[in-house]
């Protein structure tokens, strides 16, 4: 058995997870919360960082509904790769990707952010008829 794979297999998953409300500040404190996580846990996290402003920042003009949070959940697996999940209350909002926008624009890059950090993301549908967007990143150092 190599290094690397007895490292992958006696390293724990890591989780966080955090419900935070659906408002600007909820959003911003995603993104620091984040930063503080990855650091404590030893890994980069400019990339999980942005990604994670994005989604939360979606989840926040897109995905609220009066009265309910969204949720911010993090896990790092043994092979390093870093799900980002952030589950709001509105399902029947699905993201797309947009067709391309002005330079001038002032919305419509998030997804295009998020798809140049991460690896792959999705979306799933949710409880109480929310949705979770998700996306992972492989972690370097």
């Amino acid at each position: 058995m190599s290094q690397k794979s007895l490292a992958q297999i006696t390293a724990p998953t890591r989780h966080f997870a955090v419900q935070l409300s659906a408002t600007r500040r909820g959003a911003r404190l995603a993104r620091l919360l984040t930063e503080r996580q990855l650091d404590e846990w030893g890994e980069p996290y400019v990339a999980a960082a942005q990604v994670v402003a994005e989604l939360a920042s979606n989840a926040v003009l897109h995905g609220r509904v009066r009265g309910r949070d969204f949720r911010l959940r993090l896990t790092l697996r043994p092979d390093r790769t870093l799900r980002i999940e952030v589950t709001d209350a509105r399902g029947d909002r699905v993201p797309r990707v947009p067709a391309p926008v002005e330079q001038d624009a002032e919305g419509g890059r998030g997804l295009r952010i998020v798809e140049a950090y991460a690896n792959r993301w999705g979306v799933v549908e949710g409880p109480a008829h929310g949705k979770t967007v998700w996306a992972e990143l492989l972690m370097k150092h």
